[in-house]
């Protein structure tokens, strides 16, 4: 993955979410985003999504411009996968049809190709058996598999995970960990936004840490989390590596 934002702000009233941040990424498989809560994670994820506009800047994805204009992230949403922290599935529909709804109504399979695609997804991440059960019929990790099969199905370019173990408990974290590192094998690109450290150690190429709208620091794990610059990212990493 290429990756560039350049100015890239965004406010909601007079409250400043992203404040000029820029990044520029030649060849990057696995990118953390790491920092304290509130200081513009989450908001810039759905900025590279095309699910939030930009106030001003660009970002550009394999030297392609994403354009903020409804037409073009229509295209755009098409190419990424985007799993949040809470699961975001239908409540009505079971876990087959979670899965196959995208891949019929946006990406243009037949129900029996989109069947297969879902089929697949949900033995490889053993959830077969619960194919034809609801979202409330489900652990919470077995919720959030279902929507990483559903952003994996669509066969995307880039995978955009927003804390996608915050609201799972310590056995279902590691569940959901366990896969996200499987795809980080396999050479998949994606973004990650997380609070797990020792996880953002394993599977991070480059780390970028957001505190108060900005990029207070950027480079590859070892030298961020070891041995950061910036006197906030230290007292930020003092505090998150404590226990």
């Amino acid at each position: 993955m290429k990756l560039s934002l350049h100015n890239v702000c965004k406010s909601f009233d007079s409250h400043v979410v992203l404040d000029r941040v820029s990044l520029s990424l030649e060849k990057v498989h696995t990118l953390v985003l790491i920092g304290p809560s509130g200081g513009g994670k989450s908001t810039l994820l759905r900025i590279i999504a095309g699910l939030e506009f930009p106030n001003s800047g660009e970002v550009e994805i394999n030297d392609d411009r994403v354009m903020f204009q409804e037409e073009a992230l229509i295209k755009h949403r098409r190419t990424i996968g985007t799993v949040f922290q809470a699961f975001n599935l239908f409540p009505h529909l079971t876990a087959l049809q979670n899965i196959t709804l995208p891949l019929e109504k946006v990406h243009g399979h037949s129900r029996a190709e989109a069947e297969e695609i879902a089929h697949q997804f949900l033995v490889r991440f053993k959830l077969d058996k619960h194919s034809q059960k609801r979202p409330a019929e489900l652990s919470g990790g077995q919720r959030q598999r279902v929507a990483i099969a559903r952003a994996v199905s669509i066969k995307p370019r880039l995978l955009l995970f927003d804390e996608p173990t915050s609201a799972l408990d310590p056995e279902m974290t590691a569940e959901v960990l366990d896969i996200i590192k499987e795809l980080r094998e396999e050479g998949r690109d994606f973004i990650l936004v997380t609070h797990e450290m020792g996880f953002a150690r394993q599977v991070a190429d480059q780390v970028a840490l957001l505190a108060e709208g900005r990029i207070v620091e950027s480079g590859p794990v070892q030298q961020v989390l070891e041995n950061p610059v910036s006197e906030q990212s230290r007292n930020f990493l003092a505090k998150v590596l404590k226990y």
